[in-house]
């Protein structure tokens, strides 16, 4: 256990703790708490980080708490945001929790006949039985201004024409309060989260100290950003969910084989708990032979894994083939609706393409500017359907090329994918 720190800080997962303290504290089996905003119904790779960090810390035998706000979340946390969100209502919170609550039982152990089972908890169970009255008596009174107003998360919003509401300013007391509770509960010692949550979480480890004169710990970890500084987060309008009807396997794996040359070690590092040993070695592959993208595949393939399982990496590999003419073999209507979302397409009805010289249903979907020269393409050998070449002018569409019954894949060239759906 007390090599934790260690390895969270070779993996890029620790930026700062509220006490040297904390190592020694890290001898002893912990437990030790994360929150989750319900702003979606879909943790996100941003999440991912988070979700990560409870893992090594429940693998090193400490007891983890993934905590969901369905208190929080219906005020939105400020840190981070440069203006309000924008207020949930109770039943979209209660919606987006199940969804959470499916993502986090992915990644932690939540099984009663581990040795140190994860916990899952909602702060709206010990919020909603309490009076404003109440809660400013037993909690507000622990605070002061001056300590509130030096947040980062309210001074620079405090800079901003709109400043920061009354709503808002509160939420560093209700985290703080999360911490206290789950500390009389739980025994909770020790709260993790972003560096955006620095403020959030010493307002915790402060009130525990006030209230029942106790230490109590934070640590957190650096936000995730790619080399050119953006960060993965909903807000950024770059949001890879770890829900694959949001983000489908595809997707998810593509958007790790993207990865930057600059990025994919310390991802690597990050999102999987492959050895250090073999991330170096990935590393020398990258050295040696960038165009190879050894790491970039790893990387993919070991946290769409993770996250969809073999079946959800299956369909990557099979959609990833696809796209550079592999056999469609597996890869149902649906699949490919998301895998080709962003060629053209067009839909037709059966009757006007079944039997019909392939050529000429291409000119009707407008696939080509003209029969000739969808003619042209299929003299040349140029044209696939479902990924295998068309031979010959005499070609036609016939019911059993259509994947379940609606949807064929042109190609002309190697990459000018066409989608065609058949309607009866």
């Amino acid at each position: 256990m007390s090599n934790l720190l260690t390895t969270l800080r070779e993996r890029h997962l620790l930026d700062a703790v509220t006490s040297p303290a904390l190592e020694t504290a890290l001898d002893q089996p912990l437990v030790v708490y994360a929150g989750f905003d319900p702003t979606s119904d879909s943790l996100q790779a941003g999440n991912y980080v988070t979700i990560m960090a409870l893992a090594h810390f429940q693998r090193a035998g400490h007891r983890v708490i993934a905590l969901v706000g369905g208190a929080t979340g219906l005020i939105g946390d400020p840190s981070g945001k440069s203006a309000e969100r924008q207020l949930l209502t109770a039943e979209t919170v209660e919606a987006n929790l199940i969804g959470i609550r499916e993502n986090l039982a992915r990644f932690l152990d939540f099984d009663p006949s581990s040795p140190n089972p994860a916990l899952l908890v909602n702060n709206h169970d010990w919020y909603a039985g309490m009076t404003f009255i109440d809660f400013l008596r037993q909690v507000g009174r622990y605070f002061r201004m001056g300590t509130m107003l030096s947040k980062d998360s309210v001074r620079k919003r405090m800079e901003t024409d709109d400043g920061m509401s009354f709503t808002e300013f509160c939420y560093q007391i209700l985290q703080g309060y999360d911490f206290l509770h789950l500390n009389r509960t739980t025994g909770c010692t020790l709260q993790i989260g972003g560096s955006d949550q620095w403020g959030n979480i010493t307002a915790g480890t402060e009130l525990v100290r006030r209230v029942e004169g106790r230490e109590a710990f934070g640590l957190t970890f650096p936000l995730v950003c790619d080399s050119a500084g953006r960060k993965f987060g909903k807000s950024e309008g770059n949001a890879i969910y770890l829900d694959a009807r949001k983000t489908p396997c595809y997707d998810f794996y593509q958007f790790f084989m993207r990865a930057a040359d600059a990025d994919v070690i310390r991802y690597l590092k990050i999102f999987t708990f492959l050895p250090l040993e073999r991330i170096a070695e990935l590393e020398a592959s990258l050295a040696a032979a960038p165009e190879r993208r050894e790491a970039q595949q790893v990387l993919a393939e070991e946290v769409t894994r993770a996250v969809h399982g073999e079946r959800g990496l299956a369909i990557a590999r099979q959609a990833t083939a696809a796209l550079f003419g592999g056999a469609l073999d597996g890869l149902g209507a649906g699949d490919l609706e998301k895998i080709f979302a962003t060629v053209p397409s067009a839909t037709l009805a059966a009757a006007a393409v079944l039997g019909k010289p392939l050529f000429e249903t291409m000119a009707l979907a407008g696939m080509t500017a003209s029969k000739g020269e969808a003619r042209r393409l299929v003299q040349q050998g140029g044209v696939s359907l479902n990924n295998r070449r068309v031979e010959g002018l005499d070609a036609t569409l016939a019911a059993t090329d259509l994947i379940e019954g609606r949807l064929a894949v042109l190609r002309s060239g190697k990459k000018n994918y066409f989608l065609l759906r058949v309607e009866a």
